[in-house]
């Protein structure tokens, strides 16, 4: 899978884990195509220190995943119940 595809399906599991800063600024680089030079200018901050705050980030949400395995046991449930009948599927979808 792409990094940053698994990186921001991670965001959706444990992005509330992470502090304001981290969260705003793996969205301003991931979601908002933002490079690391514009959001240091937006935000009045060094490069380095965007870039520091953005490898924390994918840092703590992968030890988040390797701990926890929400991503994983949930696309291993979606897998397995691809195949039963429309309204459980749906059921157990509303609860993922």
């Amino acid at each position: 899978m792409d990094k940053v595809i698994y990186l921001t399906n991670l965001f959706d599991y444990y992005g509330e884990l992470l502090t304001d800063k981290q969260q705003a600024y793996f969205k301003y680089y991931y979601f908002d195509n933002l490079t690391l030079s514009e959001i240091a200018e937006n935000e009045s901050v060094s490069r380095n220190a965007v870039h520091k705050q953005i490898k924390d980030a994918e840092n703590k949400l992968m030890h988040y995943e390797n701990v926890l395995k929400q991503y994983q046991n949930s696309t291993k449930i979606k897998e397995i119940i691809k195949d039963l009948d429309p309204k459980i599927k749906n059921k157990i979808e509303e609860l993922l």
